[in-house]
Formats: C-alpha cells, sequence, structure tokens
C-alpha cells in the first residue's frame, strides 16, 4: 500500500525554514522562525479532525491526539502509544530556500547536485545509496541541507495520522502526536509535556534509512576548557609569553586520539567541536560520548585529569574545565520493558522489512524522555545524509515506515 501524502508533506515542511541555533540555545525555541512550522502542523491536525490539539505558545510544541475508536472494554487493556518527531533543522549548513529535487528511478550511480560548484553525492561516501536503485529519491539542489532529519518524521507522523482519521474502520488505541522545536541544539524536550502529552510509551521517528531501530544512545557530556596564557609583545617575548592558542593545542594533543572520525560501532570519543581565543585567552568546546557508563565515566575522569597535569607543568588555573552531562543511554530504561522494541521490530516484519537494531551515535530525544519516565525508542525515517548537503530521502521507503507506524498502531492494541 502506497501512502503518496507523505510525499506531499514532506516537500512542502522541507520548504519552511527551521533551522536552530547554539547561539541563542539559551531559549526555546531558539528560533523564532520555527514556530511557522509548528503552527502549520496544528492547523493541519485541526483540519484532519485530530483532538485535544494544542500549541505551546511560549516555547512551541505540538500536541495532539487520536482518540481510541475501540469499544469498551477492550480500550481498558490498550495502551496510549505516542509518536514524536522534531521540527527543527540543524545548525550545520542552511535550512533556507530549500530546493528539493525528485529523481525517479535512480541508477544507482553518483548523484550531481550542483555541477557548477562540483556538489556531487558519492555512492563511496554513502554505500546505502545502492540499495534505493530502482527507487525514487529526494536530494537536495546543493545549497542547502534537505531537512529530512526530521521533517521526514514529521511527514510520516502527519501520513499515518491521515490514514487513521480517514479511516475509521481501523481500530485503535488511544495515539498520542507530539512535535518538538530544538532537538538538534540539545533543548528538544526541556519543556515537553509528558503528562499532558498522556502516552504510556512514545517513539521518535528520527532514525536514518529502512529497517533501522535504535533503543541505546550515548551517554553524553559537553566541556568547555579554558587555557589562560600571557600576552606580551613578540619581539620580546622569549620566557615570558604563554601562548593559550598552543597551550589548548597541547592539551587536545594530550588526550586519547580516540576522536568521531577515528571510532564507529560501540567506540566512544573525545569530540573537539569548536575553538576561538588570542595569546591570552582560548576557549575550546567538547563533547564526550560512550555507550557503556564505566568507560563514560573514565572519559570524563581523563579530561578532567589532563587538565590537572598540566596545570602541574603551566601552574594552577592555567586550564578550568566546566563539564556537566548532556543525556544518558536509554537502553537502561528501556530493556526493563522491551516488549515495546519488539512491537516495532514485529510492525516492521509485517510490513515486509528486516530490522536492524543498533546504536545510535548520538542523542534523540527519547534518550531524556525515557529517564523522565516516558519510553521511547528511536525508528527510522527513510532518509540519510542528515547535517549536509548530501542529504536524500528514499520515497518508497518513506511510505514504507508509514506503513510500518501503522503497524505499531495495530500491534499495540492487539491486532
Amino acid at each position: 500500500m502506497a501512502y503518496s501524502k507523505v510525499v506531499e508533506n514532506f516537500l512542502r515542511y522541507v520548504k519552511i525554514d527551521t533551522q536552530s541555533s547554539e547561539e541563542t540555545s539559551d531559549r526555546v525555541p531558539s528560533t523564532e522562525k520555527q514556530r511557522n512550522l509548528a503552527k502549520m502542523l496544528c492547523q493541519e491536525l485541526t483540519e484532519l479532525g485530530a483532538k485535544q490539539v494544542r500549541y505551546d505558545e511560549e516555547h512551541s510544541y505540538v500536541y495532539a491526539v487520536i482518540p481510541s475508536n475501540m469499544d469498551q472494554p477492550d480500550t481498558t487493556e490498550v495502551p496510549a502509544v505516542g509518536f514524536i518527531a522534531h521540527m527543527d533543522t540543524a545548525p550545520a549548513v542552511s535550512g533556507k530556500h530549500v530546493n528539493p529535487r525528485v529523481i525517479d528511478d535512480y541508477d544507482g550511480k553518483d548523484i550531481v547536485l550542483d555541477p557548477e560548484a562540483n556538489i556531487v553525492t558519492y555512492v563511496a561516501d554513502f554505500p546505502v545509496l545502492r540499495s534505493c536503485r530502482g527507487k525514487r529519491l529526494i536530494v537536495t539542489d546543493g545549497n542547502t541541507l534537505l531537512g529530512g532529519d526530521d521533517k521526514a518524521g514529521v511527514a510520516e507522523i502527519m501520513a499515518m495520522a491521515e490514514h487513521l482519521l480517514t479511516h475509521p474502520e481501523i481500530k485503535h488505541g488511544k495515539v498520542c502526536i507530539g512535535f518538538t522545536p530544538d532537538e538538534e541544539v540539545g533543548n528538544g524536550v526541556a519543556y515537553f509535556d509528558i503528562k499532558g502529552f498522556g502516552a504510556d510509551h512514545a517513539y521518535t521517528v528520527d532514525g536514518g534509512m529502512l529497517g533501522d531501530m535504535s533503543y541505546e544512545c550515548f551517554h553524553a557530556a559537553g566541556a568547555v576548557l579554558t587555557v589562560t596564557g600571557k600576552s606580551v609583545h613578540p619581539g620580546y617575548a622569549k620566557n615570558i609569553m604563554r601562548n593559550a592558542i598552543k597551550l589548548a593545542y597541547e592539551f587536545q594533543g594530550a588526550l586519547p586520539d580516540e576522536c568521531p572520525e577515528n571510532t564507529e560501532g560501540y567506540e566512544g570519543f573525545y569530540h573537539v567541536d569548536n575553538m576561538r581565543g588570542n595569546v591570552e585567552k582560548a576557549v575550546a568546546d567538547y563533547i564526550i560520548r560512550d555507550h557503556d557508563r564505566t568507560k563514560f565515566e573514565e572519559r570524563k575522569a581523563v579530561f578532567v585529569r589532563t587538565a590537572e597535569e598540566l596545570n602541574e607543568k603551566y601552574g594552577e588555573g592555567t586550564f578550568k574545565v566546566e563539564m556537566s552531562d548532556s543525556y544518558s543511554n536509554m537502553r537502561e530504561m528501556i530493556e526493563k520493558k522491551m516488549y515495546i522494541v519488539d512491537n516495532a521490530a514485529e510492525a516492521m516484519r509485517r510490513a515486509g522489512v528486516e530490522p536492524v537494531i543498533s546504536a545510535i551515535r548520538g542523542g534523540t530525544d527519547g534518550a531524556r524522555l525515557s529517564f523522565e519516565g516516558l519510553l521511547c525508542p528511536n525508528i527510522c525515517t527513510g532518509s540519510e545524509g542528515h547535517h549536509g548537503r548530501n542529504e536524500f530521502a528514499c520515497i518508497e521507503d518513506m511510505e514504507k515506515i508509514v506503513e510500518i507506524l501503522l503497524n505499531i498502531v495495530a500491534i499495540t492494541a492487539g491486532a
């Protein structure tokens, strides 16, 4: 069964700029433009006939409910299932003036996005493209990201909602829908109303290609390294100057060489994400990740110990570390009720898709929600190459994911 409305939804949503911002991440939403899509989704859900449609005026969350249509007393045994996707796109690449292009009958070869700028999506970089041969793809024009992360998830949830609301013969329990801002800057569920959302458990629809499913992610921390140097005239600096920039480099060199570009799978890392400063003061932003809690705590200890050892060399206070945890591996919570994962796997098999369970090398809104009481594994969207100009989405896979979401609803209802 094809759910072509998902493509129509997606092509509309990606043209709305919802890029979030690290610079203003102290407020939610971090950018006012995210409200444009939120208000559109509220209107569309209302017009479809969803109930309890609610727009959070302060923080720009969207909530809605498709009430159970099962007869009592059956409905008392059916858990309320939720689906969540985020509306913002990553700050890394522009999300303004997205110009999506549909490729019919993809030939499995490299995709030239912008011949003049020589922007090409190479199959060697994205080998998953080989599985898309003969299918239809949605790509960018090379000037922006696409927005599949996570407007593909938004479009799929909306298509699922429309199918349920226009086919009342399909029996289901309570279905809860939530759309969040600012996931890309770490604040996606900072003000999420779990109680008002109303689900017993939920799924974030925020993964990669068809079949992808995850219930574990990194333990994550953020760290800010501040290095204090001493500036004097470079012509007379011998034995006096202390260059904070060079000292920051020395700190980086003293860490284990376990960075994103050298690691994969369950391997954790230290990642310097930003560095700025001058001779007198340098500041570096780091993220620290590991799937194993014991290894994660050791990584944080190594980071702090490195600063302490360098302070012994250069003087107390030269290196200052500020560190805070960001989120934890949701597996610790979800594995207590693995039937939630099993339901999603069965939903995929019913759709003719073999589930591929993998650990997320990152985080989702579901990580924090799971520790706050709403268990929330993550499932695929049919898109890949996120946060860059080479992002793409497969139409047939997106349609199949709508079917998977409907299967989850049916399985949750005992069908």
